[in-house]
Parts: C-alpha cells; sequence; structure tokens
C-alpha cells in the first residue's frame, strides 16, 4: 500500500541552483503543450523533474573511509545479483543478502531487452524470454551487512548528504521519459553522472571527480494496465529498482553500462488505477566513469526526499 506523502516543494535557493522555475506540486508544467495532430502525446508534460538524495562516502582508503568505496570484488569486476533482498524493509531501504553471485549471460525478452536473470514469483514469465547465466558461488561484492546499512542511510561521520534534481524529459512523438548523463546539459559537461563534485567531502583522492556516492530516489506513479509501462536502467555501478516494494531490477557490483527493463504488467499484485511507489537505489563506488541513464514510459510523480544531512541553498 502506498503511503500518503505530500508532493514536495524545495526552498528557492535550490531550484535557482538547479535551474528550475519550480513551484508547488512539482512535475506539473507551468502550461501544457498544445495538442500536435503530428505527436500523439503533445498533450503529456514536456519534462518530469524528481528529486532524490545523493549520500557521500571516502573511499577505503581514507581516514574514516567506507570499506565498500573504491573496492575490489573477490569475484572480480562484473554485474552481481543476489546483493539485496526481494523487499525492502520497514525504513523502505534495500536489505542486505548476500556478497552477490557473479552474471556471466544476461537473460533477455523477446525484444532482446535484458531482464532480471534470477526468476521471481511475483514477476510472470513470457514466451521469448531467454534465460542468463549466474554463479552459484560468493561473488565478494560488497563487505557486510553492517556497512552496506550505511549505504542508503544518513551516518553522521560516515556520509554527507544533499538533495539532487533530476529530469527526465519526455522524447519526441512518444510518452518516453529519459534523463541521461550525455545528454542532460549539466551533466555531460562533467563527463557523467556526477551530482556532487567538488562537494560534500569533496573530490576522490588524486581526482578531479567525486567517484564515491550512493543516489537514492522515490517516486509514485499510477498503474495502467495493459498500456506498456516499462522502466528501463542503464549505468554502472550498483542499481536496484523497486515497485511496490519489490526488486524488479538488479544490477549490483562493481561494473560498466549495464541495462535491464521491467514491464509493469508482468508484476503480480498490481490493480489498474492504483498508485503505487518506485524506488531507485544507485551506487558509485569506482574511478573510471559514472554513467546513468533513465528511459520509461511511466509518468513517475516527484515525493517528499527525505531530510539531508546539512542545508545547500
Amino acid at each position: 500500500m502506498v503511503r500518503s506523502r505530500n508532493r514536495f516543494t524545495m526552498p528557492a535557493g535550490l531550484l535557482a541552483l538547479a535551474g528550475l522555475a519550480v513551484a508547488g506540486a512539482l512535475l506539473t508544467p507551468s502550461k501544457a503543450p498544445a495538442r500536435n495532430a503530428a505527436d500523439p502525446y503533445a498533450a503529456l508534460p514536456s519534462s518530469l523533474t524528481l528529486y532524490g538524495v545523493c549520500r557521500d562516502f571516502k573511499w577505503k582508503s581514507e581516514a574514516n573511509g567506507h570499506p565498500d568505496f573504491e573496492f575490489v570484488p573477490s569475484g572480480g569486476y562484473g554485474h552481481y545479483v543476489g546483493m539485496v533482498k526481494d523487499e525492502l524493509d520497514a525504513d523502505r531501504k534495500p536489505q542486505f543478502k548476500s556478497q552477490g553471485n557473479l552474471v556471466s549471460k544476461q537473460a533477455a525478452d523477446a525484444s532482446a531487452r535484458n531482464v532480471m536473470p534470477i526468476a521471481k514469483s511475483y514477476i510472470a514469465a513470457k514466451n521469448g524470454d531467454k534465460a542468463g547465466t549466474v554463479s552459484t558461488s560468493n561473488g565478494g561484492a560488497l563487505t557486510t551487512e553492517a556497512n552496506f546499512k550505511q549505504w542508503f542511510r544518513d551516518v553522521p561521520g560516515t556520509n554527507l548528504s544533499k538533495t539532487v534534481p533530476i529530469v527526465l524529459v519526455r522524447q519526441a512523438n512518444s510518452n518516453i521519459y529519459s534523463f541521461s548523463d550525455k545528454t542532460d546539459a549539466g551533466y555531460s559537461a562533467k563527463g557523467g553522472f556526477f551530482p556532487i563534485n567538488g562537494e560534500l567531502f569533496g573530490n576522490s583522492p588524486g581526482q578531479s571527480k567525486n567517484f564515491g556516492f550512493t543516489f537514492e530516489l522515490d517516486t509514485e506513479f499510477r498503474y495502467k494496465k495493459g498500456t506498456g509501462q516499462t522502466f528501463t536502467f542503464t549505468g554502472d555501478d550498483d542499481v536496484w529498482v523497486y515497485v511496490n516494494g519489490k526488486l524488479v531490477v538488479d544490477i549490483g557490483g562493481v561494473h560498466s553500462a549495464i541495462s535491464q527493463t521491467i514491464e509493469l504488467d508482468r508484476i503480480a499484485g498490481l490493480e489498474d488505477n492504483k498508485m503505487y511507489p518506485l524506488k531507485l537505489c544507485f551506487a558509485e563506488r569506482h574511478t573510471s566513469a559514472s554513467n546513468c541513464r533513465i528511459d520509461t514510459t511511466i509518468s513517475l510523480i516527484a515525493v517528499d526526499p527525505p531530510p539531508v544531512s546539512g542545508l545547500f541553498d
């Protein structure tokens, strides 16, 4: 069941910093675009603005550094599944399950889109699905449950946090909303998804960018059965997406950019025209690149982000 949550109004200083002219309820365009016969989706908003929380961590080699950041998995770099449980905990945070199992072959659907390689009782199989291959041995993709609990919680002395907006732009003549660090003006200038360069604890040692952080994004949406609602994430490092509290995208581990898609009509228990939460949890834990791309036909709605450890006007 979706908790009652208020639409979020950001402080004026942060709105100015983000270059956003937003007031009152988010995701409501200042003026709805006129219908265009050439664009069957012209009545939809041109963009969706969402707000998440970025938490900065020091590398494990630094004083008070976190053991999971700039960490080399014992099983080698790569895509791991099974690091988190299938359900969020009572605080609506990911739960540690294991040190992960390495994926050697991606699972795919009939449209050749990567899907979760481990079958779930709450996600229906479809004709044309192709199975993946996953190791059964411990991959050592992170350290301990206690350390993992800090990834998406404010922990004094361990991390610092800041509210960060992202803007999904509707693609021409479609109902697909996309955010990409390659095309977003602010992020493309930074060379990737680097929301806190030079901020909080500062850039990673010897680097011109901040490679040690997590990003937690909560949104809501209205499920519309049979309309083909999908959510695709492409990026690195660890990424988990939950719909109605259930894991539907599992891209754990320290790796290069990987994609995974969930079709909402596959998820058991969703009722037509009802509201549900969607949560995305992202971690950047290693130098070289930080990629983040979202493509979705879901009209995501911003909700109140959790408090942060400091004010940034």
